[in-house]
């Protein structure tokens, strides 16, 4: 994707005026990042607004106590809230962004960010628009480990991870950042799947056996 393209990905920004729309392009930075790469961290100020064209970035937190949590995923469309809260705020990271995959994102700077939340209400609007949602969801994340059993949240979680497939490439550590508990606790649960006949154990792995009766129990959570 080249740079004159990237802003038609984002439906907010391709009702942008033209001369806003000229903006971003000109002042902005298209890059490829690795997957693996942390790409911002705890302590660090951003200094761009990232748009990602493609490729998937995780952003977790790690507690004092070492404890990690899967908060939210970016995906090709999005924009980072965080970064946006930084941004506005004037505020370090307090949470890391990884790249799950080869990512591709237009990076806008610091000053052409603040530039058009300052004189351009569409740009304003759709950057807004945008942390609103994904605060909605993080307060929908909050109620799920406050309030939901963990059976119940772990069916979810795998439902959504195999992505249509039968098997998932997990680890008991990895599911366990992914829901904010222990791995001792997603290693119980699953082992209470497995004996249901509802998934099968591999090493690096996890095959849905009976993806019908973990949906059914992933629906108490909607």
């Amino acid at each position: 994707m080249t740079g004159q393209q990237w802003t038609a990905r984002f439906a907010g920004l391709a009702r942008l005026a033209p001369q806003t729309q000229q903006i971003l392009l000109e002042k902005s930075a298209v890059i490829d990042v690795p997957a693996g790469t942390t790409i911002f961290g705890p302590g660090n100020s951003p200094e761009n607004m990232l748009f990602l064209l493609d490729g998937s970035v995780r952003v977790q937190q790690t507690s004092e106590t070492g404890h990690e949590i899967v908060l939210y995923r970016i995906h090709a469309g999005q924009s980072c809230v965080l970064t946006t809260a930084c941004l506005l705020a004037y505020e370090d990271y307090s949470a890391e962004g990884i790249c799950e995959t080869d990512i591709q994102a237009a990076a806008i700077p610091r000053a052409v960010f603040d530039e058009l939340v300052a004189q351009s209400k569409e740009f304003r609007d759709f950057v807004f628009a945008a942390f609103s949602k994904r605060i909605t969801d993080l307060f929908l994340m909050i109620d799920e480990v406050a309030f939901q059993k963990m059976d119940v949240r772990l069916a979810d979680k795998l439902i959504a991870l195999s992505g249509g497939q039968d098997s998932i490439a997990t680890t008991h550590q990895k599911l366990s950042v992914e829901l904010g508990t222990a791995r001792e606790v997603i290693s119980r649960q699953l082992q209470e799947f497995q004996r249901r006949g509802w998934i099968e154990q591999g090493r690096g792995c996890v095959n849905l056996i009976n993806r019908t009766a973990l949906a059914g129990l992933a629906g108490q959570q909607h």
